[in-house]
């Protein structure tokens, strides 16, 4: 993927129900949707079903992927290493990461942006946990003031924040995600 990726960190594996209800929301925001393996999904959303004016004359589909990372599912490896030294995020979490969701934008306009935050929010809605940001030195002093920030953590890199964090950022005029 060529675009943005947001981290959703989980404290604990998705439950059933909860999965089956995540599959919901990717199939009513997709134009196309298909699950590769359990929790792999490669989809094409629509902005617009996100409350992102898209603007554009030609096909507006915008390509993910969204997938599933941890202990029994999906790369056990790399959510492994990501999560491997992370002390202060930890801490800043309240909780050791277990699993974690990966929202990966297949493009890199601006709108791209905009619509992986906006999505990675609606997930978080149906499966909790806390977004992990990267951040450019100029966006802290931004970031840091916006509702639903758990904290600013690695020297200032990356921000921790809720759902509720994700559509502040993407609704203020400096927002770009780091990709």
């Amino acid at each position: 993927m060529s675009g943005p990726t947001l981290v959703i960190d989980l404290p604990e594996p998705l439950p059933s129900a909860v999965l089956r209800e995540f599959r919901a929301l990717l199939a009513g925001l997709a134009s196309r949707l298909d699950e590769q393996r359990p929790g792999f999904f490669d989809l094409n959303v629509h902005a617009e079903r996100l409350g992102v004016e898209d603007g554009r004359d030609d096909d507006r589909r915008r390509p993910f992927l969204l997938y599933l990372m941890g202990p029994g599912v999906g790369d056990e490896t790399t959510f492994a290493a990501e999560h491997a030294d992370e002390p202060e995020v930890e801490a800043a979490l309240g909780f050791r990461p277990s699993h974690a969701v990966n929202v990966s934008a297949g493009c890199n306009r601006e709108i791209d942006h905009a619509v992986t935050a906006l999505l990675t929010a609606a997930v978080m809605d149906v499966v909790g946990g806390v977004a992990k940001a990267e951040l450019l030195d100029e966006q802290v002093s931004v970031v840091a003031d916006l509702p639903g920030v758990l904290g600013i953590v690695d020297d200032g890199q990356m921000a921790l924040g809720s759902a509720e964090f994700l559509r502040a950022w993407a609704g203020h005029p400096d927002f770009r995600l780091v990709k």
